[in-house]
């Protein structure tokens, strides 16, 4: 993605281009390895030239006394995101048969002095100037906040494995808007090329170290598919690779003037082939609303060159309300942007918002809600970081209806309050990599809830992703990194990292690339304390229990479906559409039972015979109950009230109880939460 992270040393300024650069910035499975050897950490051979990897010592291997895999997990980075945005965005690559010094060299109308690296001055400021050469000076880049330039070298990732690192969600990315616009490209904008493309390369990577390793799959970079697969891998002491997609439009799903330019049978094209991609998370929106869900917005000016790029793409600006309840969007504000508004049609300008609606007006669509079913269909795990809360609550309305745990917050996107909602669900969260005060700070905040649910911690580098990453705390700190340290295992020795002529110290540079994850772990712990850096050793772990939780998931047959449903009245007024009972057990969410307009309302539920059942869900419209209680009966005739609320906020409910036999189900309605009566899209009824 390309997350501009509306945190501390946030980018101030921008301009044209800027604007819609900045709007997104960025975002397989063979056989675990053979058998190991002595010195199997350590290839054959290098490409020559080759960076250096500065850390002695076998990586560790197999589980801990529970069983359990260790190690740190990245769950948001963006290896191959150089191949996105048209290919010229990102500067460098990953890999290169030739060596570092054709790998990480800047972009050619970079040369000589920088002059027309458009996006190194819309991020970083200034005029954009800089020393273009990589190697062997890299006098200028990598740097903490040069954000054009490739961060992401292969050798650079192994450095992060030999440190501890066991898991790796490579999210391919890219925007066509910000292709578009950019002032350099050599290729197409179209989305779902380049996620094709980044992929391939991904598995090229693959390929690539596994042959300085003596063949297919005996390399540490190992693509999984499965849990199961990534556990055996980190058995093995590598490091499991995990395909994401984070992009604007997935599946050609914008919107135009609110109109979808995508159907369902797009979305399941694109599902199933993101799936034999090799892909097993995704988000379904970024940046802009599409034709799925709404986002959450993007602050100050950049928020405002933002709302323009959507115009530009959609046709529509962002769109506010009053949010419902405690959870809120980030706020837009009314900063100006001249030069993105600059290119705007003429008449057309930003709107001004009010400061009290903080809420996107855009939620998850129908089509919206096809993609996550679809989504937990082939167990895939949901990325819910940049869904506005009206999106994301529905989402997770939906994943809680089906007790589906595979949801993911990546990268400190969503807001705090559905924190305990995601580790009830069994999700998983990581927080975006701040500087280590920051960043410690944030984990303790969030520490009781992680103790609650006995899970680990994970971090979100979004490195390649334009958000900036952790500058130094300066030589003169009293608590400095002090070279060398041992790794959180005691196995191994990180000293400073060397590439070429440049030597990296994270007291002086910051977290340059990505190599010097170690390092900021280690900051971490001088900071934050061990507790900080235990629950993040225990990432790895929690992961991949989210990911197989989700795996294992089944959907539990509704028996509520085609049953027979009564009710104590039902609405009339139109002779050609029916409000009956029946049309909310019919598995159709554009039907709906609604009843007369007055509290004391019941729907009533005929299940054939006696079953367990544990869970109700309800399905409204916008006619909902706001306090109700759900009752069960074995002859219709005794009642007993198994679940009941006075806090109804309509939208999808989910009703948790203690098994109980039962053939009747009763909704029975107590107060309206608006002035019409009770209407259900949908009830289910279910014994899991």
């Amino acid at each position: 993605m390309i997350t501009i992270q509306p945190v501390r040393n946030r980018l101030r300024s921008f301009t044209v281009a800027l604007l819609l650069l900045t709007v997104m910035a960025l975002a397989l499975s063979p056989m675990p390895s053979s058998a190991v050897e002595p010195g199997w950490w350590n290839p054959a051979t290098r490409p020559a030239p080759d960076s250096q990897i500065d850390v002695t010592g076998e990586p560790f291997k197999g589980t801990d006394a529970q069983g359990r895999v260790r190690g740190f997990v990245d769950v948001h980075d963006h290896i191959m995101s150089n191949e996105g945005f048209g290919g010229r965005l990102i500067c460098g690559k990953p890999f290169s048969e030739q060596g570092v010094a054709d790998a990480l060299k800047d972009c050619p109308e970079h040369y000589p002095d920088g002059t027309l690296a458009v996006f190194d001055f819309i991020t970083k400021g200034g005029n954009g100037k800089h020393d273009p050469n990589g190697w062997p000076t890299f006098k200028d880049w990598p740097a903490h906040d040069s954000m054009t330039h490739q961060q992401n070298y292969y050798a650079w990732i192994e450095r992060a494995w030999r440190g501890g690192q066991r898991v790796l969600v490579n999210d391919l990315v890219t925007n066509g808007v910000i292709c578009s616009v950019y002032f350099f490209k050599d290729r197409g904008c179209d989305e779902m090329t380049a996620i094709r493309l980044e992929a391939q390369k991904s598995y090229d990577m693959q390929a690539f170290i596994d042959r300085m390793y003596g063949g297919p799959g005996k390399g540490w970079f190992r693509i999984v598919t499965d849990s199961t697969q990534a556990r055996k891998v980190i058995e093995q002491g590598k490091l499991a690779v995990v395909l994401g997609v984070e992009t604007s439009e997935p599946f050609g799903c914008k919107q135009i003037l609110d109109v979808a330019q995508c159907g369902k049978e797009d979305i399941d094209r694109g599902l199933d082939e993101l799936y034999e991609l090799g892909v097993r998370s995704m988000f379904l929106c970024h940046k802009f609303d599409n034709a799925l869900c709404g986002v959450r917005y993007d602050s100050g000016a950049l928020g405002t060159a933002i709302n323009a790029g959507q115009f530009l793409s959609t046709g529509t600006f962002w769109k506010t309300e009053t949010c419902n309840g405690p959870q809120h969007d980030n706020p837009i504000g009314n900063a100006e942007a001249p030069e993105a508004e600059k290119r705007l049609p003429a008449g057309v300008s930003v709107p001004t918002y009010a400061s009290d609606a903080q809420c996107n007006t855009r939620g998850l669509t129908d089509l919206g809600e096809y993609a996550v079913r679809g989504m937990m269909k082939r167990n895939m795990m949901l990325e819910i970081d940049h869904m506005s809360v009206k999106a994301a609550g529905r989402a997770l309305d939906i994943l809680e209806s089906e007790s589906y745990p595979g949801v993911i917050s990546s990268h400190s996107w969503m807001d705090p309050g559905w924190t305990e909602r995601l580790y009830k669900l069994g999700g998983f969260a990581g927080q975006y990599m701040s500087g280590s005060e920051a960043f410690s700070a944030e984990a303790r905040r969030t520490n009781a809830l992680r103790e609650k649910y006995g899970v680990g911690y994970g971090y979100g580098t979004d490195m390649n992703g334009v958000g900036g990453w952790p500058g130094p705390r300066g030589g003169g700190t009293p608590n400095p990194v002090k070279y060398p340290f041992r790794s959180t295992d005691g196995g191994s020795v990180i000293d400073k990292q060397t590439t070429g002529e440049r030597r990296w110290d994270l007291n002086a540079t910051g977290a340059a690339h990505y190599g010097m994850v170690p390092d900021w772990i280690e900051d971490i712990r001088i900071v934050g304390g061990q507790e900080v850096v235990d629950d993040l050793f225990a990432g790895a772990e929690s992961y991949l229990r989210t990911w197989g939780n989700s795996e294992k998931h089944t959907s539990g047959g509704n028996l509520a479906s085609g049953a027979a449903a009564s009710a104590s009245s039902s609405e009339w007024w139109n002779p050609f559409v029916s409000f009956a009972p029946g049309r909310a057990v019919d598995g159709d969410t554009g039907t709906r039972w609604s009843s007369e307009w007055n509290n004391d309302q019941w729907l009533r539920i005929d299940l054939g015979s006696t079953n367990p059942v544990k869970r109700v869900t309800l399905d409204w419209e916008a006619a909902y109950a706001k306090s109700y209680r759900v009752e069960l009966s074995e002859d219709g005739t005794n009642w007993k009230t198994v679940w009941s609320t006075a806090a109804g906020d309509g939208g999808l409910d989910t009703a948790r109880f203690s098994g109980t036999r039962a053939r009747y189900v009763r909704i029975q309605g107590l107060e309206r939460g608006t002035k019409w009566g009770y209407s259900l899209r949908e009830a289910g009824v279910y014994s899991d």
